[in-house]
């Protein structure tokens, strides 16, 4: 089980100390993960110190009913874009009181990707203090690989923001 990886397990005890550190809790807003970001965090002991809350948004009107995202925005873009993942990442700030967020969009397959977006393409956002960043992978292997693969680079991605000067 994913939650049970030794280095998976080691990171989050990372990330937990560095938002420790701060006074700092976290969101997640995941979409193909649905909740594994959350389940991993939350399987550590004392992680209500740090960990905040998670939004599984794994439906579009999820997006846009409890992350805020623009309906439009969906439309325009589709649930596995750029602008997308800010959005989560940013309204996972907004309807929260975490510091620091995460947001996961994905196609973990083995349907639902095309051309344009084969399965295993992946938009992360991270936000804290008002300022989002993006990024774009691409993850070979079945589902369960996809879907490891995207939390393990979540939640290292937010570590390494909350290593960064000012957070920039």
């Amino acid at each position: 089980m994913l939650t049970d990886s030794p280095d998976l397990i080691r990171q989050c005890e990372s990330l937990a100390q560095a938002l420790k550190t701060r006074g700092w809790t976290m969101a997640a807003a995941e979409s193909c993960t649905g909740g594994l970001i959350a389940a991993t965090c939350t399987g550590l002991s004392g992680s209500s110190d740090w960990f905040e809350r998670g939004f599984v948004t794994y439906s579009n009107a999820a997006k846009t009913e409890q992350l805020g995202v623009a309906p439009e925005l969906i439309a325009a873009r589709g649930a596995v874009s750029e602008k997308v993942a800010r959005a989560m990442a940013l309204g996972a700030l907004e309807h929260s009181k975490a510091q620091a967020a995460v947001a996961v969009t994905g196609i973990a397959g083995p349907t639902g990707g095309d051309p344009d977006k084969p399965v295993g393409t992946v938009w992360f956002g991270w936000a804290m203090q008002g300022r989002a960043w993006t990024e774009c992978r691409r993850f070979d292997g079945d589902r369960d690989a996809v879907r490891a693969a995207t939390v393990r680079h979540a939640l290292q991605g937010l570590q390494e923001r909350l290593a960064r000067p000012q957070h920039g």
